[in-house]
């Protein structure tokens, strides 16, 4: 086995210098290991592997050589009778490469890797999660059910052993389908601590089986005390600076920014190259034809000639005569390679895709043996973001992104290659499966064009992406639709915001709202169940809401710029905001609309359900985390009342993270006014009238309130919603937003004072509204808090789709009550003027349920 080459400082310094954090273990864990940086809520650290082939590139021989020197132990260990029956799983994306080199050491073990990739008509052999990845959902696609079916021993390969996590879950899951009595576990650095060192042994007690490990390398990770939130501070501050730097002068830049003045300034990310000078998407005619690519840089594709019907790798098995056909073809394969690099070359990188690492790395290997005076490095690319800081003691010195061009299941996304621009290479061999060999591959802004952009000369290699002959229904649900977008669903523009909902239109859900009340307190019936009747808005009512508009609009722009610069300040210099529907949807996309005016940004915008009492729309989530980074995710809402789905939406992600084990969202909402005081990111803690509450949908996109019925919305479903079209007449939606967002030039200097002062002062929650609520709850004999409205927002709710009891007005209170007044008035509803009151305006419900009035037996909930 070739030893890792390390020739400047341990790419970890940057790292261990900023924030204390020391690896302490085996000599050689420095050479195998470095440091860097991911927003991650759990983790401040990341370890990259100097000798995987993922994130840094190595010799192909050292990568190989490491994955068959640990299956030559794992045969040690098992013996020669044990080791003939073994069967070897790697984990996708990152150890796949690893587990087929652990194969190879093994010499007589099939390999089986897990995939992100569903395959229509194959059904799982199993799955399980990772919770620490990036993209967690792992499916076991065996061609052969029975290559798992054994009861010879099943190793299981992964890149590093962290807390044991993953292991153990899919040793539970596959114990309980194919029990067997061995297993052993291979991983090249042992990093638990302490505490999970001894979870492996009890779990094997607790199945009734041996479990081994195999390890290259074993040590720790020792954190010093706040590392977690230096780290967290440290990562937005690096990528803040990211976000704003300026593109190449050049092609030869080794980052794409000009190197900063200071050595722990971070590397930005390149930025795609401009649409009139990127490749052609269509495919060459001919297979050694040339591609066009940016900057005067040609992409050669080269054809390997692949053996007919030999597997791409283990996503589907890979069996010892599989692996005997490559031996023999390789030599000529790696010859076609060598043929396509230009004369002189003498640095060549082979960059392999995702789950395609073995291909790439043998041929890489080949090809290294083969090209007598050409240093030949291999890594591949990957869905995983990381920190790329320009500095030699970090791991990860530069980072291209580049949209994903293989269709994935899970929907599109950002993809990422690191150390591979700048690294001086002379050619790059880009090694794709044919599934990903799409028009997003050739694209202006695809990998192709981002790599010709620093390397100057690009070979593409196309290995055959193997389908299997099975025709089984696949365990895995349908994929998530897309978001629907005006004005196909809503009044908004499709760009304004996308809804992950599905569309009930043509659904009869309204009830009468005494009957919708009676059945609701009752325990009857959920009030998700049902819409009310829309209120339709008297000339008088419709009056006062265009004048508390104009009243307002400049009041509304202020807090809209201070909650979205906070949101950028704070959260992230990129975030994707998801307005909780429907009141948060109008804020959502004045937020949207702030970024672009004054920072340019073009930034995502959805619309999710979240329902009292059974949480957020899960499936909503899971499409999120598929197109998005969580820790980017940004939940915007209206305003607050007593805080009731600020407590739902934090309860609901504990419960999500526990189930799907995706990790990253962050429970803070960020909302224009926050007079409950439940909230840090926030416009104004006034209680003031923000005229999106006045009305229902014909100020919301004619988009109801989401509804959540069993025999409605199945369990891969979104929640649904309406869209009233037939009101389009009295839509007033996008005339809000202009009149807000027309304010947003007149208000700039003061939401500059505003977030100064505000960032520099306590925003600690509170939470006097809950208090208050429970006071006036007691007070007034109500005796539940559910019954208790608070703030303007929350009353208007009250009165259009309640039956209210009376309505609390602050003493003095002047135009933002109007309308107030008016639908009381209209509803016979008394207004009691109350001093010291710290909302503008409270509406109960009565606590005696009667036909007109409603009643509290603990089932009343916040419509």
């Amino acid at each position: 086995m070739n030893k890792a080459v390390n020739n400047g400082p341990w790419s970890g310094t940057w790292v261990a210098e900023r924030l204390g954090v020391e690896l302490v273990g085996d000599d050689n864990l420095t050479d195998l290991l470095g440091l860097a940086l991911r927003r991650n809520p759990k983790r401040a650290h990341l370890l990259v592997s100097n000798v995987l082939g993922k994130h840094v590139p190595q010799s192909p021989s050292v990568v190989y050589g490491h994955g068959f020197t640990l299956g030559r132990r794992v045969r040690d260990l098992l013996g020669p009778a044990e080791a003939a029956h073994a069967v070897v799983l790697g984990y996708a994306e990152t150890a796949t490469g690893l587990g087929h080199a652990v194969a190879d050491g093994l010499g007589t073990a099939p390999c089986l890797h897990s995939t992100r990739r569903p395959v229509p008509g194959l059904t799982p052999a199993g799955g399980f999660e990772e919770s620490h990845s990036h993209a967690t959902s792992h499916l076991l696609l065996p061609e052969d059910p029975a290559l798992l079916a054994g009861d010879g021993p099943l190793v299981l390969v992964d890149d590093e052993f962290s807390t044991g996590n993953t292991v153990l879950n899919t040793v539970r899951d596959l114990h309980a389908r194919y029990p067997r009595t061995r297993y052993v576990v291979v991983a090249l650095v042992d990093m638990r601590s302490p505490a999970d060192a001894g979870r492996l042994e009890d779990f094997a007690r607790e199945i009734g089986a041996r479990v081994d490990l195999v390890t290259a390398a074993s040590g720790t990770v020792r954190l010093p005390e706040g590392v977690l939130e230096k780290g967290q501070e440290l990562v937005a501050r690096h990528e803040r600076g990211q976000s704003e730097a300026p593109r190449p002068a050049s092609t030869d830049a080794l980052t794409a920014t000009p190197r900063p003045a200071s050595t722990d300034a971070l590397t930005a990310t390149p930025r795609p190259a401009s649409a009139d000078a990127g490749a052609a998407a269509p495919r060459p005619a001919s297979a050694d034809a040339l591609t066009a690519a940016p900057h005067g840089h040609r992409v050669t594709r080269v054809d390997l000639h692949w053996p007919r019907g030999l597997p791409d790798g283990g996503r589907h098995g890979f069996t010892p005569a599989h692996r005997a056909r490559l031996e023999r073809a390789l030599p000529d394969m790696a010859a076609r390679l060598a043929e396509a690099l230009p004369p002189g070359a003498r640095r060549v990188h082979v960059l392999g895709f995702e789950e395609l690492m073995y291909a790439p790395l043998r041929l890489a290997r080949e090809l290294e043996q083969i090209a007598a005076g050409t240093e030949v490095r291999f890594s591949t690319t990957t869905r995983s973001p990381v920190l790329a800081v320009d500095d030699p003691g970090y791991a990860i010195r530069t980072r291209l992104v580049f949209p994903a061009h293989d269709d994935p299941a899970d929907g599109p996304g950002e993809r990422y290659a690191y150390n591979v621009a700048g690294a001086g290479f002379d050619a790059v061999v880009a090694v794709v499966d044919s599934a990903a060999d799409t028009p997003a591959l050739h694209a202006p802004d695809g990998l192709l064009a981002q790599l010709a952009a620093h390397i100057p000369h690009v070979v593409l290699a196309v290995v055959p992406s193997y389908v299997p002959h099975s025709a089984h229904q696949p365990e895995r649900p349908a994929m998530l639709p897309e978001p629907l977008r005006g004005p196909a669903f809503s009044s908004y523009a499709p760009e304004e915001v996308g809804w992950l909902l599905q569309d009930l239109s043509d659904v009869t859900l309204e009830a009468p709202t005494e009957e919708r009340e009676e059945a609701i307190q009752s325990g009857g019936a959920h009030y998700a169940e049902s819409l009310p009747v829309e209120y339709q808005p008297s000339e008088q009512y419709q009056e006062l809401f265009h004048a508390a508009l104009r009243e307002s609009a400049t009041r509304i722009a202020q807090a809209v710029g201070v909650v979205t610069e906070t949101v950028i300040t704070e959260r992230s210099p990129r975030p994707a905001l998801v307005s909780l529907a429907r009141a948060g949807t109008p804020v959502g996309i004045l937020m949207r609309r702030w970024a672009r005016h004054r920072h340019g940004l073009d930034l995502p915008h959805y619309a999710v359900s979240i329902v009292r009492g059974r949480g957020i729309d899960a499936n909503a989530l899971r499409w999120l985390a598929a197109h998005h980074d969580p820790a980017d995710v940004v939940f915007v809402d209206g305003w607050t009342g007593k805080g009731a789905i600020t407590r739902e939406l934090a309860d609901a992600l504990a419960e999500f993270e526990a189930s799907d084990g995706i990790t990253g969202f962050d429970a803070e909402i960020a909302v224009l006014a926050d007079p409950g005081s439940c909230v840090r990111t926030y416009g104004t803690r006034e209680d003031f009238l923000i005229p999106s509450a006045c009305l229902n949908s014909t100020v919301s996109g004619l988009i109801s309130r989401t509804v959540l019925r069993a025999d409605l919305v199945g369990p891969h479903d979104y929640h649904g919603a309406k869209f009233y079209r037939e009101l389009a007449g009295a839509d007033v939606s996008v005339a809000f937003l202009d009149a807000v967002s027309a304010r947003f030039p007149e208000v700039d200097d003061a939401v500059d004072a505003a977030v100064k002062e505000l960032q520099a002062g306590d925003r600690t929650p509170t939470w006097e509204g809950w208090a208050a609520v429970e006071r006036i709850s007691e007070e007034y004999g109500i005796h539940d808090v559910n019954l208790v409205k608070p703030g303007v927002g929350e009353t208007t709710r009250v009165l259009l789709r309640r039956v209210p009891w009376k309505i609390l007005a602050r003493a003095g209170a002047g135009p933002d009550l109007d309308h107030v007044r008016l639908l009381a008035e209209q509803r016979g509803v008394p207004v009691e003027e109350v001093p010291d009151l710290p909302y503008t305006c409270v509406g109960l419900i009565h606590p005696q349920y009667t036909r007109g009035a409603t009643g509290a037996d603990g089932k009343a909930v916040n419509v």
